[in-house]
């Protein structure tokens, strides 16, 4: 009793507070220790309130996103971050948001690529959705010492941006979308225009995160939502066009579910094996 005692101990520590004492009650059970390094690398400055009120639910929540899901796969560290932060602006998580990105730094995302994911977001999620996350990901930055505004990353104007957009579909989707952006009925079509001028032209077109990592990225917000899983399942598509293979994309799922839940990661999976079968 007295070892495992000296075991917890360490690993609140570790956590930054002695505040999860109510781990030393017999009926609970420790931090597994790949949860302990885990957080000793991610979160070494955690915030002890949620320790204090739901000690036997942090346990067991950081026992299965920071042991039995952070080593389920080999997806690296960056990219598994890039994957929980669009996973989080897809479920709305702003709050989560917050922690996930200082370690999102510490796994070496930098930040024009933290920013490019916020910004890429508002084509799929809209900019009423993505602005609590804009103002988060500033303070954030702004309490790491990060200057702002960050560099431009945009590569294309007004003028070339459908085309350039329309390239990009192109390389993700096929020959097909070479014409599809004026395409459709009449009163409709300005959309379809929009997408590949807005959606892709500014955003997918901007340096700072390439095509694969864009369209993983959009795998998770749209997986995030939820309801979409028409679109889903092209993006699905999309990411084995551009070389994120069916294998790859339930690694990113999985080390997202912690996040969205069942019900969502497995309409995420149903959509990756759909996909697949084309």
């Amino acid at each position: 009793m007295e070892s495992r005692r000296k075991f917890v101990k360490q690993s609140l520590a570790v956590a930054g507070t002695l505040a999860f004492s109510s781990f030393l009650a017999e009926d609970t059970m420790a931090l597994t220790e790949k949860a302990r390094q885990y957080q000793e690398k991610y979160f070494p400055n955690m915030d002890p309130t949620l320790a204090q009120t739901d000690p036997e639910f942090v346990e067991l929540f950081h026992n299965f996103a920071f042991d039995e899901v952070a080593n389920q796969n080999d997806l690296d560290p960056k990219t598994r971050y890039m994957a929980i932060l669009a996973t989080l602006l897809g479920c709305q998580g702003v709050d989560e948001f917050k922690i996930e990105l200082s370690a999102a730094l510490k796994a070496g995302l930098t930040p024009v690529e933290i920013k490019e994911i916020v910004y890429q977001a508002t084509a799929y999620l809209g900019f009423g959705r993505v602005r609590p996350f804009l103002t988060a990901t500033n303070e954030v930055f702004k309490q790491a010492g990060i200057a702002l505004p960050l560099p431009g990353q945009a590569t294309t104007t007004r003028e070339n941006r459908r085309e350039k957009g329309t390239q990009a579909q192109v390389e993700i989707f096929g020959d097909r979308m070479q014409e599809f952006w004026k395409s459709g009925p009449e009163e409709s079509r300005h959309i379809n225009y929009w997408l590949a001028a807005n959606c892709f032209g500014d955003y997918y077109t901007r340096t700072g995160l390439n095509l694969k990592q864009r369209e993983m990225i959009t795998f998770c917000y749209i997986s995030a939502q939820g309801g979409c899983e028409p679109q889903l399942t092209a993006h699905c598509k999309g990411n084995f066009k551009v070389g994120n293979d069916k294998a790859f994309l339930i690694k990113v799922l999985s080390q997202c579910l912690p996040y969205i839940g069942y019900p969502r990661s497995l309409n995420a999976l149903r959509c990756i094996n759909e996909a697949a079968k084309d």
